[in-house]
């Protein structure tokens, strides 16, 4: 197995700072905000919905505030994974980023079926050729080589370099937001303010519950920003910038999705919500009156399953590349390109696991999205108790990026990170099934079964000892 040291002086700093903020926000709005619009407006009401993404949002920026002092003060590979290791030990820093994948491969396992269904409003009846059915919904033979192609593409962009990865993001991500202002601008002219009612929404007889569930979706549709710290190595900036960028994405994308609520709400009433397959579209084409309208948006819906499929490659193979790197995984994902300084083994293995994807169809994927958000939350917590460990027993350590009231907002992250994970568990409003129980389980179960032949191969020094040279 390589020196830790020789791999990672592989990867390049190319990164600008346009190029991470792009990366992070293109991330977190992704194609959720076309598709899960409608269904947070039904949940909770116009005026409820934008409330729970806020409500939401102030516990993503808490948890952003803590990674971003981390990731100023450690800007290495894997993110999650290093934090963990240097508060919380070993076994901790393992299941932190074991819990991460999982959140970033459910992305992108929808995105690989979002592509698809996506086609379906640009291409009506294009689905042909019955392969199985599957929770009763048929899978078709286009359909999954549509989801397949995506994935291949996805893959090849990302094994050619960062850089390449990086232009896409930008240029894709330029194209969302101006639909989006355009939405928004349309919106607040042609809109109309009745169309909002009812502003808030009961779901089993109480508002509250209509608004949890809108929050529980929040962890999914902002997962993203925990990008940068995955790719730190490959960002060509001041420390302190990389905190401050990762906290303008957060902001953001709380903004955007608000925003899209409110557009939405003011240009259908709850009746065309409710009849609408894909609410933002509709609203659009609605607002400007012609079919183009929609099917614009429905293009920047597509745009933004690239950003968000593209960031979650990266994220992803840098956060298996960190483990396998560590010797908490099989060597071979520890592999870099020589020439383009991408991990390609790791990048692989996300390029199948997503190709996997479609075979399945819409409903499991729903399965899926749900255990991943799981994982999404439970690193949150992680992260914030490691950050409140280490200002506690590493005060004096380096922080280019050092968050005013830290120990306060440390609290509140680990605080609203438990809330979060706890509307999972049975009881809530928004508790997963046993599928979801089923494949958290056995992701979980596969994990230590990797991470016990990992240390039988290499041994618990060879991590501790290329972890402490990094640190």
């Amino acid at each position: 197995m390589t020196t830790s040291s020789s791999e990672q002086a592989k990867l390049v700093r190319v990164l600008a700072r346009g190029d991470v903020l792009a990366l992070a926000f293109g991330a977190m709005i992704g194609w959720g905000w076309i598709v899960l619009t409608g269904t947070a407006i039904q949940s909770a009401g116009s005026v409820g919905a934008i409330l729970a993404f806020i409500i939401g949002g102030l516990a993503i920026v808490l948890v952003g505030l803590t990674y971003a002092e981390l990731a100023s003060a450690m800007p290495k590979v894997g993110g999650e994974h290093v934090y963990s290791y240097r508060a919380l030990g070993h076994w901790p820093s393992f299941f932190c980023t074991w819990a991460i994948i999982l959140g970033y491969l459910s992305v992108v396992a929808f995105e690989a079926v979002a592509l698809p269904t996506v086609v379906e409003h640009l291409a009506p009846n294009y689905a042909v050729g019955h392969l199985w059915t599957i929770a009763g919904w048929e899978v078709k033979a286009t359909w999954v080589a549509v989801g397949v192609g995506g994935s291949i593409a996805m893959m090849i962009i990302n094994y050619f370099g960062v850089s390449t990865a990086a232009l896409l993001q930008k240029v894709v991500t330029g194209v969302i937001l101006l639909v989006g202002v355009m939405f928004v601008t349309g919106s607040l002219f042609e809109g109309n303010t009745a169309n909002m009612m009812p502003l808030f929404s009961q779901s089993e007889g109480s508002v509250m519950a209509g608004i949890i569930a809108v929050i529980v979706m929040v962890p999914f549709l902002f997962v993203g920003f925990d990008v940068i710290p995955q790719a730190a190595e490959e960002i060509n900036l001041p420390y302190k910038a990389i905190g401050k960028v990762l906290m303008v994405s957060v902001i953001l994308a709380v903004v955007w999705y608000s925003l899209i609520i409110l557009a939405t709400s003011l240009a259908l009433d709850s009746d065309a919500i409710a009849a609408s397959s894909l609410s933002v579209p509709d609203a659009m084409e609605r607002l400007f009156n012609a079919s183009w309208a929609g099917n614009l948006m429905v293009i920047a819906g597509i745009a933004g399953i690239i950003t968000s499929w593209n960031a979650f490659y990266i994220g992803g193979s840098r956060a298996i590349y960190a483990l396998a790197n560590a010797g908490m995984l099989p060597a071979t994902f520890a592999k870099l390109h020589p020439r383009y300084k991408t991990p390609t083994n790791a990048i692989f293995l996300m390029g199948f696991l997503s190709c996997l994807a479609p075979l399945f169809g819409r409903p499991a994927l729903v399965w899926i999205v749900n255990a991943g958000g799981l994982g999404i939350v439970l690193a949150y917590l992680f992260v914030a108790v490691s950050f409140m460990v280490l200002r506690v027993r590493e005060p004096d350590m380096p922080r280019p990026f050092k968050v005013s009231n830290g120990k306060l907002c440390g609290t509140l992250a680990i605080i609203l990170s438990f809330g979060m994970a706890c509307l999972y568990l049975p009881g809530s409003p928004a508790a997963l099934g046993v599928a979801e129980w089923t494949i958290f389980a056995v992701w979980v179960l596969l994990g230590i079964g990797l991470y016990m032949h990992a240390l039988r191969t290499y041994g618990r020094d060879y991590s501790d000892r290329h972890m402490r040279a990094d640190l």
